[in-house]
Parts: structure tokens; sequence; C-alpha cells
């Protein structure tokens, strides 16, 4: 299994000595950055993961993450900053950060909002290193994202593969519509739960007999259950 690496970013020394001890007790690898500059030259193919600080001297927290994704890496990212306001986390997601964490923090939060994260991409790396996932005559091929019933391919955008992938990859899984968004909308501010709806819809009416597999779980969010189209039948 491959070493967790954190490289954590922010000015204030204190700060990164603290994280730098305790992320080092989980079992991680801890890599510490002053500046967003300086955080460029040690960034890698071996980071796991980036806690980033919005204010800082030069290139700002806001600014590296959005050069990182402009670059097409995904490298999780999750702020830890003073910067609390509705509109400072919006601009955050806006980014493409997966988590965002106000000063002053509990270490116990930060490592279990790492946690999370980290599992979450472990998710969908699994889901992406496998070639197929079949259900009877349902067939999702991953590595050219193409759905297939009965040889016949489905015509799905690219947000809906996504979200099929997500649940499909999960099967009984039951994922809340805040969820969903995270995982599939991550680079797209300001997208609310009916937006996860309408594409459930979608993606339903386009499977057709095979729509059953997904169904929604009152006051939870959406399921993916392999015996949904047996149980149909």
């Amino acid at each position: 299994m491959k070493e967790v690496q954190i490289l954590v970013v922010d000015d204030e020394k204190d700060i990164c000595e603290i994280l730098g001890f305790n992320l080092e007790n989980e079992g991680w690898s801890v890599v510490i950055a002053h500046s967003a500059e300086e955080a460029l030259a040690k960034l890698s193919a071996d980071t796991s993961l980036i806690l980033l600080d919005v204010m800082m001297e030069g290139m700002s927290g806001y600014q590296l993450a959005e050069r990182l994704r402009k670059e097409k890496n995904r490298v999780p990212i999750i702020f830890l900053t003073a910067k609390d306001t509705e509109n400072d986390m919006l601009t955050a997601f806006s980014v493409g950060a997966d988590d965002y964490i106000a000063k002053p923090f509990s270490i116990k939060e930060v490592i279990a909002r790492i946690h999370a994260v980290l599992k979450r991409m472990n998710v969908k790396h699994e889901a992406q290193s496998t070639a197929h996932l079949t259900f009877g005559d349902l067939s999702i091929v991953l590595n050219s994202k193409e759905v297939f019933i009965k040889e016949k391919e489905l015509a799905l955008t690219k947000t809906e593969f996504e979200l099929f992938v997500l649940l499909a990859s999960n099967p009984s899984r039951v994922y809340s519509r805040d969820e969903i968004i995270a995982n599939v909308w991550q680079d797209t501010p300001y997208i609310t739960p009916r937006t996860v709806d309408v594409h459930i819809t979608r993606l339903r009416k386009k499977l057709g007999d095979y729509g059953t597999l997904i169904f929604s779980r009152t006051g939870y969010g959406y399921q993916f259950d392999p015996k949904g189209y047996e149980m149909e039948l």
C-alpha cells in the first residue's frame, strides 16, 4: 500500500509544527512548506493530500489550488483558514477544494476530515482501476467511459456517466445528495440537491428497465442495488 504523504502549506510555523507532529503520529509522512511557491517546489507524485492555508505572502492558497486544477492535478486539497464566511467557503470549493476547515481547528477534526477525503479518493481509484462493471446485460466500460445494454451503447453525458459509476461502484451504499454533489460536481459551484434529482431521473430513463437498479431512500439519498433489476422482473 502506498504511503500517505501530507503536504502542509502554511506561513505560520507553529501551526505547521503542531500539524506535522500530530499527522506523523497518525502514521502519515509529512512535508512542510511555508508558502505556495515552496509548496509547488515540494509537490510530487507521492503527495497524497494538501492541507492549505489561504492567506500567505505571494501566491494565495486559492491561487495555488486554481493553478493545480488548471494543470489537471487532482491531488486532494483541504483548506485550513481563518477566512470562514460563506463566500470564502464557496470560493474554496469553486477553485477545487475537497474540504474546508476554519481556524481555530481541532486536530481530531482535521485528522477525521483527512481520513474521509482519502477514503473517498481511494474509492474513486478502485472504481477507475476496474476495467468493467457488469450487471446482467448491462456493462460499464470504465476506461472508454461507455455504457452498454445488450451491446447497444447508451448516450450518456459525462455527468450522467460519472454519477452512474459512483453509484454502481459501491453497490448497496446509500449516497446523500450532498455526497453525490461532492463527488460528481466537485469543480462546479452552486449545485443544488434538485440538480441531483434531475440527473437521476434522466439516467433512469436512459437505462430503461435497468433504471430500477437506482432507487431513492426517503430522507437519505440514492442507492444502487444489483438485485433491483431481478426483483422488478
